[in-house]
Order: structure tokens, then sequence, then C-alpha cells
């Protein structure tokens, strides 16, 4: 009988932070891996949905936990290193996912990573560091688990729980969050077992992962997926601008995979835009690896997954971030950001002589025809289409007015066009100032018959 050969792929989540990321993949349906999870807590470890767990440290903790201390749970994956050794047997690639800070995943996660590279086990690392709010002394544990991290595992993710808040909203759950950040784990995990075991037009192996991961130390991972027009360069910045991970940049990543994932409508011309625009990200002597799959579940759609390894930490590059927010001096084609940031700017007249009058309201009286005490703004007046206008309009900064829109905006068709407001020239001889065109007003013919 031949043996399948294929390579194994297995997923540790420690603790319970990685647990969580481990119940989250498995609800993903992720496919072409195996999940374990490890812990000192066995309550929280029999709430796990797979059935592979190591308990860590039974003598050392009886099950009860590491209760918030690094070297509880050290010992406790030194006393449980038998099952940890079967859990590793004949695997090519290990991901090590733990949230830093506590004991579990501090302490026992940095053991468990070193057991699987001291097997020449290509080993992976998703840790994730505390809320701000969490304290100063659990900042510092983590600060010292990710030292410890770093030193035994080929390459390390670093996902910040605090850059949460850079995309979370006011009705954001605790446990959508969590989700979030989970979602780093499940998209390289994800982008690297497709390359592998999804049929495509180029398709990479394990070999190919090696190359790009081995010893690459700091990495970033992301995936984007975009649909209609322009979808496969909306996937590509999509993935490679992950607001989650922490400060690192993909300028003078080493090492760069990435997998263009789509329906069989996918095109060449998709395939080359979505890989350029991640080619001008990283530097020009960068080994990338790229390979392409089809889905038939993403007819219409387009996913595109990035791992970029051997990237620069927070250190050297928090002035040049990803894909900045604000918009740089040397993007001359975009005049609105100058004219913002400009720092001589005269102070505005109390007439405004440009002719764009967009963005401002004018009083009823000003308006021919209009009745009622509403405003309505410059550009309704004066601009003659306005059927044929989109609801509300673009000010200078690029954001739309919404209570600039009219009642009639929507209006197609019909004699309602007549109740929309026009422009002068369609009222030469309005009603409502017959008295204006007097040559001697009616208060002073009256004092002069008296």
């Amino acid at each position: 009988m031949t043996k399948e050969l294929k390579p194994r792929i297995v997923v540790i989540g420690v603790g319970g932070a990685g647990g969580n990321a481990v119940d989250n993949m498995i609800e993903a349906n992720l496919q072409g891996v195996e999940f374990y999870v490890a812990n000192t807590d066995a309550q929280a470890m029999r709430r796990s949905k797979t059935e592979n767990r190591i308990q860590l440290g039974p003598e050392t903790t009886a099950g009860l936990g590491a209760g918030a201390r690094p070297e509880v749970g050290e010992a406790s994956a030194e006393e449980s290193m038998t099952d940890i050794m079967d859990a590793l047997e004949d695997a090519h690639m290990v991901f090590v996912a733990a949230g830093m800070g506590g004991g579990t995943g501090t302490g026992a996660a940095p053991v468990i990573a070193k057991a699987a590279h001291d097997k020449g086990i290509l080993t992976i690392g998703v840790v994730t560091k505390p809320f701000g709010f969490e304290g100063a002394h659990r900042m510092t544990t983590a600060e010292s688990g990710l030292v410890r991290m770093k030193d035994a595992v080929d390459t390390l993710i670093v996902v910040p729980n605090q850059n949460l808040f850079r995309i979370a909203n006011e009705r954001t759950t605790f446990a959508e969050a969590f989700r979030m950040a989970d979602d780093v784990l499940y998209s390289g995990v994800r982008g690297i077992t497709d390359l592998m075991i999804m049929p495509g037009l180029i398709n990479l192996d394990f070999a190919d992962v090696r190359t790009i991961m081995k010893g690459m130390g700091t990495a970033m991972m992301g995936m984007g997926e975009g649909e209609g027009e322009g979808r496969a360069l909306e996937a590509a910045r999509c993935a490679i601008d992950n607001p989650l991970l922490d400060d690192v940049s993909m300028r003078g990543a080493r090492g760069v995979l990435i997998n263009i994932t789509g329906g069989y409508d996918m095109t060449l011309f998709e395939l080359d835009e979505a890989a350029n625009e991640i080619r001008r990200e990283v530097d020009a002597d960068a080994n990338i690896i790229l390979g392409s799959t089809f889905d038939a579940e993403l007819e219409g759609r387009i996913r595109v997954s990035v791992v970029a390894a051997g990237v620069a930490a927070e250190e050297g590059f928090t002035a040049a971030p990803i894909r900045p927010a604000p918009p740089v001096a040397e993007h001359e084609a975009e005049p609105a950001p100058v004219v913002v940031t400009q720092q001589h700017v005269a102070p505005e007249p109390e007439v405004d002589p440009r002719p764009d009058f967009r963005g401002r309201e004018l009083p009823p009286a000003h308006i021919e025809g209009q009745s009622g005490s509403d405003t309505v703004s410059a550009e309704a007046a004066f601009t003659k289409p306005v059927a044929d206008s989109p609801a509300g309009f673009s000010n200078l900064f690029g954001w739309r007015r919404e209570d600039a829109v009219g009642d009639n905006d929507d209006i197609e068709d019909g004699d309602d066009r007549e109740s929309i407001v026009s422009t002068p020239e369609d009222h030469p001889k309005p009603a409502a100032f017959d008295d204006a065109d007097l040559e001697i007003p009616a208060f002073l013919r009256r004092s002069a018959n008296n």
C-alpha cells in the first residue's frame, strides 16, 4: 500500500487565548491541518472543539491553571514533554498560538516551540500582547515571553490586542474583537495550506514555504478579498494593510509568499495586477514566491494571502507604515490634503471670491420661487441638471454632505421635475418680486399723496 505523501501541519493553541484561536479556526472549517490544545486549566480544555488535548502539568497544577505565573506554565510544559513530543511526531510545520502576559501561554508556549524547533520542524509563533488597560505588570511579563518565543521559533508574528481599537467601533462586541485577532492566524495558515492542497495553475510545495519562513525572525501575515471592478487590486491592498499587526513594514522583507486564489473567471491580468501591487511594497531583492489556486466558491471574487518574513520591526519603521492614513508630501497629485495642511493660508474673506460654492448654504430669500424656512445648498440652486446629480455631494475634503440632499434628488422623469429648485434663467419674471420693478415704491407714493 502506497503511503500518502503530504506535509503534516499542526496548530497548537497554548493556554486560554491559544485555545480560543484554535476553536475559531475549527469553526471556520480550516482544512489540511491538525489542531491541538495545551493548557494547565483542565476545565477550560474540556470545552475545546478538538479532541487532541494535552494536559500540561497534572502534578504541578492539578489541572487548576498556572495562576498568571509563567514559571508555573514553564514547569508544567516540561512535565508534559512526552505528550508534547507525541503531538509533534512526523510534523513538518507547527504553528504555536498563545497569549502573552499570563501564566500558561507566556511560560509554556516557548517550551513547546523550542521542542518543535529542536526537532527540525518549521516553527511559527503567533502571539498576542495585552491590552493597555491590563496594566504595566502584565505587559512586562508579556515582553519577557516575547523574547523567549523569538529565540524558540523560525518566524514570529505579534498581534497587540490594543490594535483592536483601530478596527473596532462602539458596537463591536468583546467576542467579535478577539475573533478579528484570531483571523490573523487563520489567514496565515489558510494561505499556506491552500497553496499546497488546492488545485491551481501555479502550485507550490512545502519546500517553497520553508525557504521563505525558515529562520526569518519577525513576520507579518495578511489576507484580503475583493469583488466587482478592481477586485484584484482591492484584495491585494487589504492583504498588505493589516492594522492588527505590531508595527512592522513589508519594506525590507527578505522573503514573501503570495497566494492568489479565485474562481475560474480569474484572469491573467488580475493575477499580474495583484502580484505587482505587493511587489511594489517590498525591496527589489526580496525572495518572492507566488502561487495561484482555484476555488469554485470564490466565483466573482479574488482572495490574496501574503506572508512576509524577515520584515523590519517597530524600532526602525515606525515612521514608515505600510499604508499611512494621512497623505504625505510626495503625493502631489492629491491637492485637497495640501490645502488643508498649508501653514500660511490667508484668512477666508467675508465674501468668498471663488466660483465654486459647493458646501455652502443660502437663505430661502436668495432662491427664486423658494418658500418655507428650509435652507438649500448653493450647488442645488445653481446647478442645472438637478435630476441627474447623485444624492448629496463631495466637498473639498472628500466626504459627502448628507444634510444637503434635496427631497427631489431621486426623481428621474415626469412632471415632478417642475418642483425642483431651478436656475434664475428659468423664471425671468417671477411674481414674488413684482414690487421691486416699480420705479416709485408704494410707500413713497402714499407719503406723497398725504
